[in-house]
């Protein structure tokens, strides 16, 4: 099966990211900007969290708390779950269906090289099903 590395090399290893001392509010807006659903928390090159959408939702809008009094520390999850480029793309869905997590950030030893989400793990899948269906399909009309 794929492994991580191949995943990055398809879509990219832009990662989009933001400090732990900066307000919510501006991790939502750059979300939005971006069109993403987690960033993650970087304190200049180390990794400390992950902040999504969920966490806002869950420790942010359900407690009443003010969006731009509330720093992302505050409401990040940390440690969070990361992977390496060798992990296995059924390693990662494992992951996240266990731990009900939508993104993991790839880390080469202790450096981001990249995010891949349950939505770029679905689509290896998916992708690899397909090209499998298709050598049976071959194999049997041959």
């Amino acid at each position: 099966m794929r492994q991580v590395r191949h995943l990055l090399e398809t879509k990219g290893s832009e990662v989009y990211a933001i400090a732990p001392d900066a307000p919510v509010l501006e991790a939502i807006k750059h979300m939005a900007e971006k069109r993403v659903g987690a960033l993650l928390v970087m304190r200049g090159e180390e990794l400390v969290g992950i902040v999504s959408e969920r966490d806002y939702a869950r420790k942010v809008i359900l407690q009443g708390r003010s969006s731009a009094q509330t720093a992302v520390a505050e409401i990040m999850s940390s440690p969070p779950l990361t992977v390496s480029p060798d992990t296995d793309v059924f390693d990662c869905m494992r992951l996240c269906t266990d731990s009900r997590i939508r993104h993991l950030p790839v880390l080469d030893g202790e450096r981001v090289v990249g995010v891949i989400s349950i939505g770029d793990l679905v689509k290896a899948v998916i992708d690899a099903q397909a090209e499998q269906i298709d050598l049976l399909q071959r194999y049997i009309t041959s």
